[in-house]
């Protein structure tokens, strides 16, 4: 699972061969959400308000990178 931005604990990461809808996974050491990137919104897991803060922040700046980073794990 490669890691694409990671900042002090935070890390956000995604799976190759994953599932619909396209997402990404914000790790800390004690939470863990999946996060679509269509919109930011949390699907599964839970993740605290500053890490999720955070983690949408770096999002918004780096959409297309997510979105291509997306399609070369998981669109073959």
């Amino acid at each position: 699972m490669p890691t694409l931005f990671m900042f002090g604990n935070l890390k956000i990461r995604m799976f190759a061969d994953d599932h619909n809808p396209p997402h990404f996974r914000i790790l800390t050491p004690e939470h863990e959400a999946l996060v679509r990137i269509a919109d930011l919104a949390v699907l599964a897991g839970s993740i605290d308000r500053r890490s999720y803060d955070l983690a949408c922040r770096w999002a918004l700046e780096n959409r297309e990178l997510l979105e291509r980073e997306w399609r070369r794990f998981n669109e073959r």
